[in-house]
């Protein structure tokens, strides 16, 4: 069995803030006496500090997906979704311009409270990348103080410490474009930064990855899934490649990863099988999907395919993911009625002896979903056209084996509310006359990967008094996959197409549909192809928002055309505004295409009185926030995003990332 890092560490190291702003008080009696003094020059000086650094680094990975405090109604990833083609947020009564993202993005938005529980995490997501930036460079700013290293354990450190640097400046560069470049920790805090151009951010943390893929070792001798190895350290070379237009050098390392580096997809079942939480009212035939999903499947040593893993499971782990609560549908809400006019889907806690059917019980078998991050219409249909044909043998979209939920696949239960008339058969959405029986369809009624939101959490369900059953129905704690090998073959497929060669990209593609056992396989690809087998196999993995800005500048720098025949500009492929079709970036396209943005498509009921969805293209980035970065940097200045109040083309941004570097000592 392979080991894996626990949630808690043994030995917490405080850290050195960066560029944090704090009010001084002269007077007197304010000043407290210390009770001890905090030296990074000693805490740095031994290898476990570094060693808790970068397992705190490691840790903080999984924050990216879920955050304790606001896990039961939202979490960071699902921001991701919100501003992509397969998602929107789902809970119309939240307010009347629930989603107006074109209007109420802006620099001076609330960043700090945006975490809240209903709304977005664009400043968790800005701070929460600078935390880890921050403690990556408390590695690489003391790690020559130690002296009892030897240079190959030494190097392994640095190579850790790049990964993680590089993965959020990765990530932060397509969320929110040419922001301030930090490199090191300062001894008095600097208020004078100016923006560093996003390929400049790029061509930097390419160079340290070449390094990282050289010094860090094998998993084999990382000895603990969760630490940073190799493998990871060449999939995120791999994403730097690409976003730097060396495409050539992108497939070169996918090639290693593919057929050097001891990793194989999974093609058969393995571990544990996990029957769901109610068999009686929902079977899974047990396949290699399902199996290749569930929580504890990802760590154990017949994974051959997971490359980074974000351990997150045990008594330990205090970050329970409300998945089925937060992306699963409000499939319980009275807005859905049978065509008699009673409440469709009644709860059925197992303690209510009286109206109780296991049959019915979907709250364990399916969770109790309140709709939050909704599915889009193009991710559960056209996402999976292939050859013409909505692909429903792929396992990943079967509802036969259990793997996908079709809310027709739901059944009217009898009793507490229920139709005695209707019981048994499946749910619809209108009647016989047409008449809508779902009130609100995009949070009441979606389609769904069941497979990908179920978490079973056996310790709660064994707790018949359980609050509604939270802990069963809504989700659990458990491992989440970083990076797999499935991906690498749909990045050689892109860095293959971005070359011209389509066929040998169709054939990356068909090997992630053959072990998925679609019915449909491709002779060639588009890029839009390629980013629908990103969605079919990576949701909720993927940063879906960021991938996208990806592909985009990709696109850009090839010259090549996507799915509509547009081509992009690498100079202006990110700086346009408006709400119209046409222009804009590859992932405006596909905003324009594939979702409920900027327009009320027939046949979408949602409640009265909500103001419907809409995005610019000016949010291809997320405005730079302005309390958390711009205002505190009284002696400098940080370029605004394309679009945005503040924007100002003539604003000093370094071109070259050194330039960054020698000016970040200037204090």
């Amino acid at each position: 069995m392979k080991k894996y890092i626990k949630n808690s560490i043994s030995r917490l190291v405080p850290f050195v803030l960066l560029a944090a702003l704090s009010s001084s008080c002269s007077k007197d009696f304010l000043e407290a006496d210390p009770l001890s003094f905090y030296e990074p020059e000693t805490t740095f000086s031994t290898e476990s500090g570094l060693q808790a650094t970068l397992a705190l680094c490691d840790k903080q990975l999984r924050n990216n997906y879920i955050h304790y405090g606001y896990s039961g109604v939202s979490v960071p990833i699902g921001t991701e979704y919100l501003f992509s083609d397969m998602a929107q947020y789902g809970k119309t009564d939240t307010g009347s311009n629930i989603a107006d993202y074109a209007n109420t993005i802006v620099p001076t938005t609330d960043y700090r409270r945006d975490a809240g529980g209903e709304h977005l995490y664009l400043g968790f997501l800005w701070t929460e990348a600078y935390t880890g930036i921050k403690n990556a460079n408390t590695v690489l700013t003391y790690i020559d103080r130690v002296t009892t290293l030897t240079e190959d354990v030494k190097r392994k450190y640095i190579g850790q410490a790049y990964f993680h640097r590089a993965y959020r400046y990765l990530n932060l560069v397509y969320q929110f474009g040419d922001i301030p470049l930090i490199t090191k920790i300062l001894e008095v805090p600097k208020q004078s930064y100016y923006s560093t151009k996003k390929e400049a951010i790029i061509e930097m943390i390419t160079a340290d990855m070449e390094k990282a893929v050289e010094w860090v070792p094998e998993q084999a001798k990382i000895g603990y899934v969760g630490m940073i190895s190799k493998g990871a350290c060449r999939q995120l070379l791999i994403k730097c490649y690409l976003a730097s237009g060396r495409f050539a050098d992108a497939e070169a390392q996918a090639n290693i990863l593919i057929n050097q580096s001891g990793y194989a997809l999974v093609q058969n079942t393995l571990g544990i099988f996990d029957p769901g939480g109610n068999p009686t009212a929902w079977p899974i035939t047990r396949n290699v999907i399902w199996d290749l999903h569930r929580p504890e499947n990802k760590v154990i040593a017949a994974n051959t395919e997971a490359i980074l893993i974000a351990p997150n499971g045990g008594a330990q782990s205090f970050l329970a993911f409300s998945s089925m609560r937060i992306f699963g549908p409000n499939w319980n809400d009275a807005n859905l009625i049978t065509p008699d006019g009673k409440t469709a889907a009644p709860r059925f806690p197992s303690n209510d002896k009286t109206n109780y059917n296991a049959k019915y019980d979907y709250q364990r078998a399916i969770g109790r979903g309140i709709g939050t991050i909704s599915g889009s219409y193009y991710s559960q249909h056209p996402m999976w056209v292939v050859n013409g044909v909505e692909d429903k043998v792929d396992l990943r979209h079967n509802s036969t084996v259990g793997n996908w939920v079709n809310m027709e696949n739901l059944k009217y239960a009898p009793g507490a509310g229920g139709s005695a008339t209707w019981a048994g058969q499946n749910f619809r959405m209108k009647d016989a006359s047409g008449k809508l029986l779902a009130q609100d369809s995009i949070r009441d009624w979606y389609d769904f990967p069941h497979y990908k939101i179920f978490y079973h959490d056996v310790v709660a369900e064994a707790n018949p008094a359980a609050n509604d059953f939270q802990g069963a129905t809504a989700g659990a704690s458990a491992h989440m996959y970083i990076y797999r090998l499935a991906e690498t073959y749909l990045l050689r497929a892109e860095a293959r197409f971005y070359q011209g060669n389509v066929s040998g990209a169709a054939q990356d593609v068909n090997v992630v549909r053959t072990r998925a056992k679609a019915s449909q396989m491709y002779t060639t690809v588009t890029i839009g192809d390629i980013c629908a087998e990103r969605g079919r196999e990576l949701y909720m993995e993927e940063w879906r928002n960021v991938e996208l800005k990806r592909i985009s500048h990709c696109l850009a720098l090839s010259g090549k055309a996507d799915e509509w025949g547009n081509t992009y500009n690498k100079d202006t492929w990110d700086k346009q505004s408006g709400k119209d079709a046409t222009g804009g970036s590859y992932w405006w396209q596909r905003i324009v295409h594939y979702t409920l943005y900027n327009k009320y498509p027939a046949g979408i009921a949602i409640k009265p009185g909500v103001k419907f969805y809409s995005m610019d293209k000016r949010n291809n980035y997320w405005p730079i926030p302005y309390r958390l970065a711009i205002e505190p940097n009284i002696k400098g200045q940080l370029s605004q995003n394309f679009g945005y109040d503040g924007y100002d083309a003539g604003v000093k941004v370094w071109d070259k990332w050194q330039d960054a570097v020698d000016d970040e000592s200037k204090i």
